[in-house]
């Protein structure tokens, strides 16, 4: 018999169209900050971000009324 694997749900669900904001506290102490640019833009703390694709732990977000590029980020770094 085989096991089945279960890949871990995450524990918010946000679904495309939802308008989040980056939760700094996570975000900071993650792997993605260590490789990301140190000054980030206030912007993505403040929001809105609306999603456009959910996929597994990660989202696709557009931040509203700035010319920037989406930008994929762990739905556990984002708060509503």
């Amino acid at each position: 018999m085989a096991e089945e694997v279960v890949s871990p749900k995450p524990s918010k669900s946000f679904r495309k169209g939802a308008l989040v904001r980056v939760n700094r506290k996570v975000y900071q102490n993650s792997l993605e900050s260590s490789a990301s640019d140190q000054d980030l833009p206030n912007y993505i703390f403040e929001g809105p971000g609306e999603l456009l694709v959910v996929k597994g732990e990660y989202a696709q977000v557009r931040w509203q009324r700035r010319p920037v590029p989406d930008v994929w980020l762990r739905i556990d770094q984002l708060e509503a």
